[in-house]
């Protein structure tokens, strides 16, 4: 058995570099810029420049920090990345990370993302397993009046996003441990199978641990713990951070049905061997009544019991058969055969 993809595939033909580059004002785009140009257009009142990369190189992020004045740790982060989901505060300037999730060859694939917001502009960093956020943009540029609360809005856009992509990764799972709950009721799992229940295990063990950072990083952002979000953007980091514990709860329930699974595999294989042994020591008991018989008469004694009457033979044989059928139906009856 193995997942089968059900979201959009990732994006590993994307050649790195600049995704988009953008300027906006009142929440509109009013034209395309340079990376040379972006803190130019950022300073400019009422404008927002939104700029993606993917998997920049150093020289590419090194332009970035100097247009907009970036930390160098951020930076550093943003370049490394396997970086646990996280909300950070440089000066005026704001570092979220946060984890994607796919189904690539029947696995879950993480990605990460990497936000770095300030004043006038949001530029968000992929690295590894992620789709495009080119329906984000669309998204935020189909509603002006939304995309002009700036920042706030396009980073909730951003998670909101991330976090739905969380779902059809868990409805492929549940569809999958579904058909291995029917398979242990009706016979033992195969050694591949087993195995495969242990892969599924640990790669809902790393998504947790993917989500459940991002929960805190949310509840920050609503409540404005380390920066001021806009008062109507705060429900909106209250949504996602429901959707990340509904999603948290799915995975402990996954992960729990798993655990009972393997464990419900590891007892009906006992059983059946169980079973086994009983049939084996039950046959045994039978046919060691005819070998201990024939086993005494083989013995070299010159006065053995009925060896010269007539009728000993078919004595013998008789006593032998009679005996068996007996042990036959108790361990019959008693369930061993």
């Amino acid at each position: 058995m193995a997942l089968t993809p059900t979201a959009p595939a990732p994006i590993s033909a994307q050649k790195p570099g600049v995704v988009m580059s953008a300027a906006y004002a009142d929440g509109r785009r009013v034209s395309d810029v340079n990376i040379e140009d972006a803190g130019e257009w950022a300073r400019r009142p009422g404008h927002l420049v939104w700029i993606g990369l993917y998997e920049p190189s150093a020289e590419l992020l090194g332009q970035v920090q100097t247009q907009f004045g970036l930390h160098p740790l951020a930076i550093e982060d943003a370049q490394t990345a396997h970086q646990r989901p996280k909300l950070e505060r440089y000066g005026d300037c704001l570092f979220v990370v946060a984890r994607t999730a796919q189904i690539a060859q029947g696995r879950i694939a993480l990605g990460e993302t990497h936000l770095f917001i300030g004043r006038g502009f949001v530029v968000t960093v992929r690295h590894g397993t992620s789709v495009s956020y080119s329906p984000v943009r669309e998204k935020t540029e189909s509603c002006p009046k939304l995309l002009a609360h700036g920042e706030d809005y396009i980073l909730y856009a951003v998670l909101d996003f991330i976090v739905d992509n969380y779902a059809p990764v868990m409805e492929t799972v549940l569809a999958e441990v579904e058909g291995i709950e029917d398979c242990i009721l009706k016979r033992e799992l195969r050694p591949d199978e087993v195995e495969r229940l242990y892969l599924l295990r640990r790669d809902l063990l790393r998504l947790r641990t993917a989500v459940v950072p991002l929960v805190e990083v949310c509840r920050k952002l609503e409540h404005g713990d380390m920066v001021a979000i806009d008062d109507e953007m705060q429900p909106l980091f209250r949504d996602v951070s429901d959707h990340l514990r509904r999603v948290q709860d799915e995975i402990d329930a996954v992960r729990e049905v798993l655990a009972f699974a393997f464990e419900a595999s590891l007892m009906l294989g006992q059983a059946q061997q169980t079973v086994i042994t009983r049939r084996l020591a039950a046959w045994a008991a039978i046919l060691a009544v005819p070998t201990a018989i024939a086993g005494i008469y083989g013995m070299n004694f010159e006065h053995m019991p009925e060896l010269k009457w007539e009728y000993g033979y078919l004595l013998v044989l008789g006593g032998i058969f009679a005996v068996c059928a007996v042990l036959y139906w108790r361990f019959r009856k008693n369930g061993w055969l």
